[in-house]
């Protein structure tokens, strides 16, 4: 997502506590949804629920994890960084701020091809 989302649907997310529980946990390190439903001590579709909203305005970031076997599953990294409101002449401001480094640390952009080289290797 490359626009802010609006000032009311930044709010409202970031007054949800699954919300910014979610986005806390993920800023330390990518997560699953059943890693973030049993650290955020909630339901898993209470979680799914939220990483969408939370991917819908460009807060969250998910990776696919393959695994041999056919396991595959989605991880999630906060790209909030830092999330500002100033009030000046008489408006609001809100400016986020994205971390400028990769949201999965160590991933570049041959990652994912050789991920899925790996994958083909496996079968």
């Amino acid at each position: 997502m490359s626009e802010d989302p609006a000032l009311e649907d930044v709010l409202e997310l970031l007054s949800d506590q699954y919300a910014r529980d979610i986005l806390a946990a993920t800023s330390e390190q990518p997560m699953s949804a059943q890693q973030l439903a049993q650290q955020c001590d909630m339901s898993e579709p209470t979680v799914y629920r939220r990483v969408e909203w939370l991917q819908e305005h460009g807060l969250l970031a998910e990776r696919t994890e393959i695994q041999t076997g056919g396991n595959d599953y989605s991880v999630y990294r906060a790209t909030l960084s830092e999330f500002t409101l100033t009030l000046e002449d008489g408006a609001f401001e809100p400016r986020i701020e994205r971390r400028s480094t990769p949201a999965f640390p160590g991933q570049d952009e041959d990652d994912t091809a050789d991920r899925f080289t790996k994958m083909w290797e496996n079968l």
